[in-house]
């Protein structure tokens, strides 16, 4: 078995996972992990499954057959996972809404070797004032040779600059 890694995007519609499986169980493949969501009328997810080799071009086929339907899918061999020791760390993060706050962010991770293993962001109306609000929930991956007290004095001065709240907490 391969794994490989498949990315979907399509006009949200009932089944439309169920014909991607579908797809995956007529070649012996086995679904093994996925994160999906429906955003502004789209829907789109990443898929990690495993497939005989010998069935690699019958799936293919049967996978870009699904553009008829408007579900566009991409195929990719599975990577190998990063080297080095690395603790995983939360990081949230509530501000008022402004231009590149996820650009200023992840550059200061990237500069001090951070790996962004997930992220989750929004923008709503505060409670009270009805200002729009930017949160983001990220999982890092943090370098054992990167001290947290520095990473943190890092992130708490570009938080002052940009005026929002940042927490980092060890994830357990």
């Amino acid at each position: 078995m391969d794994h490989l890694v498949l990315t979907v995007i399509a006009e949200d519609q009932p089944g439309l996972v169920e014909r991607l499986a579908g797809c995956v169980a007529n070649h012996g493949g086995n679904w093994l992990e996925s994160r999906m969501a429906r955003m502004a009328g789209q829907f789109a997810g990443i898929v990690r499954v495993d497939v005989p080799a010998e069935a690699h071009g019958g799936l293919i086929k049967e996978l870009e057959a699904l553009s008829a339907q408007g579900i566009r899918v991409q195929l990719a061999a599975s990577g190998s996972e990063p080297g080095g020791r690395f603790t995983s760390i939360r990081l949230e993060l509530v501000g008022n809404d402004r231009p590149g706050i996820v650009r200023d962010i992840t550059r200061v991770l990237a500069e001090q070797g951070v790996n962004l293993e997930s992220l989750l962001t929004e923008v709503a109306p505060a409670p009270m004032s009805g200002e729009l609000l930017f949160t983001a929930e990220a999982l890092l991956a943090v370098p054992d040779t990167l001290a947290l007290e520095q990473l943190q004095a890092r992130l708490e001065t570009l938080a002052d600059d940009l005026m929002v709240e940042l927490n980092l907490r060890a994830e357990d």
